[in-house]
């Protein structure tokens, strides 16, 4: 099997980099005044004789069309978009000397009054363009993401979900990789949604929303979400401000300002945002516990009460200069941080079999913790020829750094209310993260719409997390080394991969292979209690993937696809972590040194039909599952993860973009999805088997020149969790805009969770000798007040698109 796999990829990379006779075409790409791609555009080829109609186009997600097999002739194309003024060519000739003619950009003029140093334009951005290998939404077009931070905005779009502990999933799988402009945070859980928090909505442009990422990209993640921050690609000093405040049980705020100076070689940017966050979470659990014989021995009723204050900032400085016509020289800083307070209260009640009262608890924990993330960026791209030859490189360093303090204060008392036990003690909790990164691809094109891509990348990630444990008598602190940790994790991932693309008239394929090496080492360093404790991790993977699609007719509106890719989930880092953390009398965490990576397989099959419709089945196979698991000693919650053997997931996925109306548009998507666990957990037997929904419907109305409105929904069926099945929920949201001063500018006003109905309702499975029900909810009913405003006058700049990669803005996998 491994023999045909190499002869298969070795013919077509031989087929790829062999010369093709050239075809007789005509090609190009439509953008707007703002330098912005039209996807959707129409474009129809007429012989210019007597105008009569050749065929057909469709500009593709990044504005660009091809008509193929032309015969020796004279023509017109005659193009027309949404909120522009038809476009019609001069005549263009194909013959013997001229077989192929590349375009240069077409530019479409706005349909409403052009002023003279000034472009306004009235057509609204779609939210959702579509195509078969991403989707990408356009996050303007958001009424409520002024009032947001990143993380919130992440939860509105659709097919992303977002949990209670700041988990993203995509389309239903859950490891997502988070990428900022193409660039890894290298981080996850809960650290990934507090940096995501730090980002105000108003920063953002665009997400594109990756099922099936090529070989171009890192293997971690079971799909990706590329986060692209505002940068404007037109001449002159422009720039951009919003305010937003959202206020519910408490309020928060998101401000931004993005400023942008583009003037001959240089383009200088930068993007100051500002957000403040209270927000609470009120959790309720119930706990029972059995003997051997599943009887009821005792049981645990627990309220916990966490309200958190937070103040972040960010600060993204960028250039860009074109050192000569071919090579472009790029540099970013990206300053990002913010204090955090966190009030927890929790009351515990115990009780016997008989439902008598055993005694009572009570604590407190007070926390701080402040963060300084700093990024820096170097990048270089080198275009070898006008055909798309280049070269990119980038360099990048990240330093996370974190100073965290909590206060514990725990309290017993007997059944008639004397106190039993009074304990208080202080935890420490610096780390300090450091983060290098080098990378360089090459890209060569060669006739007939093939391409090839190679590519290397090393990374090194240098972890070092302190957990110092202190008892607190009075005024006076003593260290407990029995319960302190030091833990340091140093892993090294090296990289290549090679990616080949050919395109035929109504078939495409592309075929990679990445390859990459892993080698970490763990060490928790010991002291005069805890023995010192290290470990290992060295293994070479293979990631193919391979894709195909078809287009049905001459017009290509109808597309059919299929795709096979392998991936990997490597754990967090704390993950990793033996050190046992205390939350409360009842509740304990730890990692686990002997976890290993979480494998997928994903075979999907996928059909589009132009912008309207969007399918997707796929069959997804997991290996060394990483689950959440619990275990209950006494009357103690321990959670732990551990590799759980295996599972799989079947997801029907279905997106409709329809217009009912010239002021109606309306996106719903329904994922229908079977779960299924094969493994055990300590001595129990977990194999779940669960029929999931998702069901978002989202309508964007506009109700005059100058007013829009939005009103969305989700719905969201039962769910998995670690050892815990959710109960299914439902929220509403909406939001009106006014444009004012000519549509510089711009009033907001939404609502978040209209009915409160976001409400997480947990029950335990697969448990030895307990159960438990838990409910969750946290500050989601909001109402959000924002305002906006551009300035600055655009002169129109035909440079590059400044991308933050290295290379240009991600190409679609299959030319079309």
């Amino acid at each position: 099997m491994k023999m045909i796999k190499t002869v298969f990829l070795l013919l077509f990379f031989a087929n790829l980099v062999r010369a093709q006779t050239a075809e007789r075409t005509i090609s190009g790409t439509i953008k707007d005044t703002k330098n912005e791609v039209l996807p959707g555009t129409t474009v129809r080829l007429l012989k210019a004789a007597d105008s009569s109609l050749v065929k057909g186009e469709i500009t593709d997600g990044n504005g660009k069309f091809q008509f193929v097999n032309l015969e020796y002739n004279s023509y017109l194309l005659s193009i027309t978009a949404i909120g522009q003024k038809p476009f019609t060519s001069v005549a263009l000739t194909i013959d013997s000397i001229h077989p192929m003619i590349s375009l240069p950009v077409i530019i479409m003029l706005p349909a409403k009054s052009v002023e003279l140093n000034e472009v306004t334009v009235k057509a609204r951005k779609p939210l959702m363009v579509q195509e078969i290998d991403k989707t990408t939404i356009n996050v303007e077009a958001m009424i409520s993401s002024a009032t947001s931070n990143t993380l919130e905005v992440l939860e509105k779009t659709p097919g992303v979900s977002v949990g209670s502990n700041g988990e993203i999933s995509l389309n239903g799988r859950g490891g997502v990789l988070v990428l900022i402009d193409g660039r890894s945070t290298y981080m996850s859980g809960q650290d990934l949604a507090a940096y995501l928090k730090s980002l105000p909505g108003g920063m953002l442009d665009k997400i594109e929303l990756m099922d099936n990422p090529s070989a171009k990209y890192d293997a971690s993640g079971n799909a990706i979400i590329n986060i692209r921050l505002k940068k404007n690609k037109t001449g002159g000093f422009t720039g951009n401000v919003s305010a937003g405040i959202s206020v519910g049980r408490y309020a928060r705020s998101n401000d931004v300002l993005n400023l942008n100076y583009n003037y001959k070689k240089v383009n200088l940017f930068v993007n100051l945002g500002y957000g403040f966050e209270k927000n609470y979470s009120l959790d309720t659990y119930d706990r029972r516990f059995y003997d051997t014989s599943n009887q009821l021995t005792s049981k645990v009723n627990l309220v916990n009460k966490l309200i958190n204050k937070n103040s972040l900032g960010n600060a993204n400085f960028g250039m860009d200069f074109a050192a000569t016509a071919k090579t472009t020289l790029g540099v970013i800083v990206n300053l990002n941080g913010g204090t955090r307070n966190g009030d927890f209260d929790y009351n515990s009640t115990n009780y016997n079999a008989d439902n008598e009262l055993n005694g009572r608890g009570a604590g407190n924990t007070e926390s701080t913790d402040k963060r300084t993330n700093t990024g820096i960026n170097l990048n270089l791209l080198h275009k070898l020829n006008t055909t798309g030859r280049e070269f990119s490189a980038d360099v990048n360093y990240l330093k996370y750094k974190t100073s965290a303090n909590q206060v514990l204060e725990n309290t017993a008392f007997l059944p008639d209310g004397l106190l039993n036990s009074r304990t208080r003690f202080l935890y420490e909790i610096p780390s300090d993260i450091n983060i290098y990164t080098a990378k360089a691809d090459y890209v060569h094109p060669f006739k007939n719409k093939m391409k090839m891509e190679v590519g290397l990348k090393s990374s090194i990630v240098d972890n070092d997390f302190i957990f110092n444990y202190y008892d607190i008598k009075g005024n006076s602190q003593t260290m407990d080394n029995g319960k302190s940790n030091h833990f340091r994790y140093k892993e090294n991932v090296n990289a290549a991969y090679l990616n080949g693309q050919k395109a035929w008239r109504k078939f495409g394929a592309q075929v990679g292979v990445r390859v990459e090496n892993t080698h970490a080492r763990g060490r928790q360093l010991g002291n005069e209690v805890v023995e010192e404790m290290t470990f290992t991790k060295n293994y070479t993977v293979l990631f193919p993937s391979v894709f195909f699609n078809y287009k049905l007719g001459d017009k290509g509106i109808n597309t059919f696809g299929i795709m096979a890719v392998r991936r990997i989930n490597r754990p967090n880092y704390q993950l990793l972590n033996p050190f046992v953390f205390f939350k409360d009398q009842y509740t304990y965490s730890s990692g686990n040194p002997g976890l290993t990576p979480q494998y997928q397989d994903r075979i999907e099959l996928k059909y589009q039909h132009k912008q309207f419709l969007n399918m997707g089945l796929s069959y997804n196979r997991f290996t060394d599952l990483i689950f959440q698991t619990t275990q209950a000693v006494d009357s103690i919650f321990t959670s732990r993860p551990e590799n759980i053997a295996k599972g799989y997931m079947v997801l029907l996925n279905t997106n409709l973009s329809v217009s009912p109306t010239k002021w109606w548009y309306m996106n719903p998507t329904l994922r229908l999805s079977r779960i299924t666990t094969k493994g055990a957990v300590y001595t129990e037997n977990l194999n779940i088997k669960l029929n999931l929904v998702r069901f978002e419907f989202n309508n964007y109305l506009t109700l005059g020149k100058k007013w829009n409105a939005e009103l969305g929904g989700y719905f969201a069926s039962r769910d998995i969790t670690g050892q815990a099945i959710t109960g299914g929920m439902y929220r509403v949201n909406a939001s009106v805009q006014k444009k004012i001063w000519k549509g510089k500018g711009s009033i907001r006003l939404s609502a978040e969770d209209i009915f409160h109905s976001w409400v997480y309702h947990n029950r335990s499975v697969s448990l030895k000798q307990s159960d438990f029900s838990q409910i969750t909810k946290t500050d989601t009913q909001r109402i959000g007040f924002a305002f906006t405003y551009r300035f600055g006058k655009d002169t129109f700049a035909r440079k590059r698109k400044y991308n933050n990669n290295g290379t240009d803005d991600e190409k679609e996998r299959v030319s079309n």
